[in-house]
């Protein structure tokens, strides 16, 4: 079993733990998805690269967070729309490299 689907059943286990199942249809996970990236997002906003560099060393912990929801809401859609997201993802690097040569 991969790590991604380990994180996957970790996901799913904790959803169906707490009955949140009948909340997540594929706009509402869209929608959490895009808010929780705009809250990456969120720590950049207005500065400037310097100011950016010195951001990431004080609040690395805060945007993992953030970066851990994304991801948390990645693997709950693709579970749910049943698409291997590590064989698409690993496809999709392919299709990238022979476009961006």
């Amino acid at each position: 079993m991969s790590d991604i689907e380990k994180l996957t059943q970790k996901v799913i286990k904790f959803r169906d733990q707490r009955n949140w199942k009948q909340f997540n249809n594929p706009k509402d996970i869209a929608i959490s998805l895009v808010l929780e990236s705009s809250e990456v997002l969120e720590h950049f906003q207005w500065k400037n690269t310097e100011e950016i560099e010195t951001y990431i060393k004080k609040n690395k912990n805060e945007i993992s967070k953030e970066l851990a929801d994304v991801l948390y809401w990645v693997l709950l859609m693709s579970h749910d729309l049943n698409v291997d997201i590590q064989k698409t993802f690993l496809q999709k690097l392919k299709e990238n490299a022979k476009k961006y040569p």
